[in-house]
């Protein structure tokens, strides 16, 4: 555990001396700060049409489904093109100036090298993410929006930023170079993300299929206040999958 901290620390220290970890963090909170507010003035353009949708028999408008769920929704798109910039230089920098080799030979294990450098960019992700928070806690302050969404949705985010970091970290163990390790990231982030469209078209089972390996999906439950089981193993089976690839990527390195 020590090792692991200690691994941590040198990385978070390297994220904050540098404007990475303060433009990805900015960056961030602007852009959910610009689609909330988008959000939020859509939703009080369909409070005014709300009379009329109940005399046709429809229902008013919802604040947790026209904001909150939006707001979660489009974070996941921004962390897709986010993550890889916190994750490109996490191995193929360190591989690239030969520091890598010193990290190697110490008395540290790949799997603490591996758990280190993962925590680090997980504390740099719920920085980003609590810092985001505060547009739907002003949401509770001065609206009525049902809390227990919220802070399922805000879970089921956190996961799957975690989810995408592992894979952005396991691409970054297949090479050196962290321009290639971020654009790869990227494409690979991307396709998890719009992998449920064939779905329609496929149908049968290789339709479940996509639906089930799509984030998209999976972030549908924790979005409306239930936290399933299908869902939360979904995220930590690709937290777990992304580890593991690292780990192996590295071992192979090791033994050149």
């Amino acid at each position: 555990m020590r090792n692991i901290w200690a691994i941590c620390k040198r990385e978070l220290l390297s994220f904050f001396v540098s404007p990475i970890a303060y433009f990805v963090i900015t960056g961030f909170t602007l852009l959910v700060g610009f689609f909330f507010f988008n959000y939020l003035s859509y939703f009080q353009r369909a409070q005014q049409m709300a009379p009329m949708l109940e005399m046709r028999g429809g229902e008013a408008p919802n604040l947790n489904q026209y904001v909150i769920e939006g707001v979660f929704q489009t974070m996941v798109v921004i962390l897709v093109f986010l993550i890889p910039l916190l994750t490109m230089r996490t191995i193929a920098e360190e591989k690239r100036k030969g520091t890598f080799e010193l990290l190697i030979t110490s008395p540290v294990s790949v799997g603490e090298i591996v758990l280190g450098k993962f925590a680090s960019i997980a504390i740099v992700l719920l920085a980003m993410l609590s810092a985001a928070l505060i547009f739907p806690a002003l949401l509770v302050e001065f609206g009525n929006p049902e809390v227990p969404p919220i802070l399922s949705g805000f879970l089921g985010v956190l996961l799957c930023s975690l989810g995408f970091a592992s894979i952005g970290m396991a691409v970054s163990s297949f090479t050196e170079n962290q321009v290639v390790a971020g654009v790869a990231s990227m494409v690979t982030l991307l396709l998890l993300y719009v992998i449920q469209a064939p779905a329609e078209s496929l149908g049968g089972t290789w339709a479940e299929v996509f639906q089930y390996i799509s984030p998209i999906e999976q972030l549908q439950d924790p979005l409306r206040g239930v936290l399933s089981l299908k869902s939360m193993s979904y995220f930590l089976s690709m937290i777990l999958l992304g580890l593991f690839l690292s780990r192996r990527a590295l071992e192979a390195y090791r033994w050149r």
